[in-house]
């Protein structure tokens, strides 16, 4: 999911001069995870037609949805169930 997610960032979401950033969240049993982009123009549709990469995603997580920032967009991901896979 990561690499998918930051692969899209990269070849839908790039503006020139400007990066993605990728954020690994846990809370808990809970991984979430967030890229950004400074494309604010394509925009994933949740529940919608999506790539196949995204179908991927849909498919693994248990929940993912896409939400505006300042500048660009934030595509994000969470997965329940992490407990052992870090060290507390």
């Amino acid at each position: 999911m990561v690499a998918e997610l930051a692969v899209n960032a990269v070849t839908h979401g790039r503006v020139p001069g400007r990066d993605f950033e990728l954020v690994l969240l846990w809370q808990g049993e809970l991984l979430r995870i967030e890229v950004a982009d400074a494309c604010g123009e394509r925009r994933p549709e949740v529940g919608g037609a999506v790539g196949h990469g995204l179908r991927l995603v849909a498919a693994l997580a248990d929940a993912w949805g896409v939400r505006g920032r300042e500048i660009g967009k934030i595509v994000w991901a969470e997965v329940s169930g992490m407990k052992g896979w870090v060290e507390e």
